[in-house]
């Protein structure tokens, strides 16, 4: 700040303003500007900026950003001439900030009462139907992307020749129609380049749709595993998406304008773009939480736990740390290559994690890694990321790391990891009885008074649930 003072203040073209920009640490950056009005001499812009660098401190510690501005006093000018000009500046501030006040307080009230009424007008957000049906061929075999539970994904082209992924929902029931909204609005609001961008969506005519980016390179899981396509992921490559995931599962739960648990990230919930980038898809099963408490998802469970964690499977409880959980499994499937497969097996069989343990107690990590990887790798990082791996699939959830602490490991030195607890995971081999949705709905004390109700279709908002 105290260079950019100088810059401004005495800088010979006399334009009177600068820029800076400082990296703090290797995921923030510190924005700067200065600026004085062209009346001042340099002399007294230097004095003047200076004053306001020292303000700083009082007006702005602790937030994100902040801004200062000072009336100066430019040589010779009289007091009268000087208030002439600040006070009617500053009652012609006033009543534009009333007036804004005033409108924003309108359109909320008519956001409240548009909240969810589908028959209302739905903004900008909306995508016609006829609009997907010509993006996709009217929904074309030839342009279908995946195929699930949940429904169909179609690659489409629009009009102005972007191209589209569109997920559209299988289903009319009440529990569809909440989810629906639901991945909507929670995606409107979310805006990070490791996450699959909502373009927007298409309701009406019995259809839902979500209309996101496309992304080109199809999801992780049909790279990962597949002998002949793994060859593509090299060590470098691997790295590069392990550290995007995790950039990404800390916006959600650190950063993101509604802090979200996801509650279903597996390498098929993980896109890859043009250029290899790792985003996170499918929050059907996401939730919003406020502070960091332990949720119950209302959807059901069911199928490979793989990726769960023991408190999932067990209770159907959900918590930033489960994330943690699902993340660390990732990371060691992407390792070593292989599926972290637990149903369907013998009681005594051994799965990726319990062969993670074990080989981690014996001192032979390095066993794990993918025998494509073994030539191109360094031992070192390797157990690096094993290492963490092992600290974010602990059993008890207490013990496993934040996101923004992983995220800071994964740049670390080695040296300087904490040893996990000796102990194997307990995740049964055998899938539990599915639970239904009925046995795990929450109480609105439980999910945080968050709900489908708390968002409008018509402005894509939310409205705060409490400050942070």
């Amino acid at each position: 700040m105290t260079s950019l003072v100088s810059q401004v203040a005495f800088d010979p073209s006399r334009h009177m303003f600068a820029t800076k920009e400082v990296n703090i640490t290797a995921y923030q950056t510190l924005y700067v500007l200065g600026q004085c009005t062209l009346d001042l001499s340099g002399s007294s812009c230097y004095s003047c900026l200076l004053n306001s660098v020292a303000y700083l401190p009082t007006c702005c510690d602790g937030k994100i950003g902040g801004r200062v501005l000072r009336a100066s006093w430019k040589d010779g000018l009289s007091f009268s001439t000087t208030l002439a000009i600040v006070v009617p500046t500053a009652l012609a501030v006033v009543v534009i900030l009333s007036l804004c006040y005033i409108l924003l307080t309108r359109k909320a009230i008519k956001k409240e009462n548009h909240v969810g009424n589908e028959s209302q007008p739905v903004g900008s957000l909306q995508f016609d139907l006829d609009t997907i049906r010509a993006a996709t061929d009217n929904f074309a075999d030839a342009n279908k992307i995946d195929e699930g539970g949940y429904g169909t994904v179609y690659k489409g082209i629009l009009s102005n020749g972007e191209e589209i992924s569109v997920k559209r929902l299988l289903g009319d029931s009440g529990e569809i129609a909440e989810a629906f909204k639901k991945e909507v609005f929670l995606m409107a609001k979310l805006q990070h380049r490791n996450l699959q961008r909502l373009l927007g969506f298409c309701s009406g005519g019995g259809e839902r749709m979500l209309i996101y980016e496309f992304v080109s390179n199809d999801c992780l899981d049909s790279l990962l595993f597949d002998p002949e396509n793994r060859a593509q992921l090299d060590w470098p490559m691997r790295l590069k998406i392990i550290e995007g995931i995790a950039r990404g599962l800390l916006y959600l739960h650190d950063d993101a304008p509604l802090r979200i648990i996801h509650c279903d990230l597996k390498v098929s919930n993980i896109l890859l773009d043009g250029k290899m980038n790792a985003k996170i898809s499918n929050f059907g099963m996401a939730i919003g939480w406020v502070d960091d408490q332990t949720l119950v998802n209302p959807h059901r469970i069911a199928g490979t736990y793989g990726h769960f964690a023991p408190e999932c499977v067990m209770h159907g409880q959900f918590s930033s740390q489960s994330d943690v959980y699902s993340f660390g499994v990732l990371l060691l499937e992407i390792v070593s290559g292989k599926r972290n497969e637990c149903s369907n097996q013998p009681e005594n069989a051994e799965n990726l994690l319990s062969n993670a343990w074990r080989h981690w107690n014996e001192g032979q990590a390095m066993e794990l890694i993918d025998p494509t990887l073994s030539q191109c790798c360094q031992n070192t990082e390797v157990m690096k990321y094993i290492h963490i791996g092992i600290l974010c699939v602990q059993e008890d959830a207490a013990d496993r790391p934040s996101m923004a602490s992983v995220v800071l490991m994964l740049s670390g030195d080695p040296s300087t990891l904490p040893m996990p607890r000796l102990l194997p995971p307990s995740v049964p081999h055998r899938a539990e009885p599915q639970r239904t949705a009925g046995e795990l709905e929450p109480s609105a004390r439980e999910l945080g008074e968050y709900n489908a109700e708390i968002i409008s279709i018509d402005e894509v908002t939310f409205s705060e649930l409490s400050p942070r």
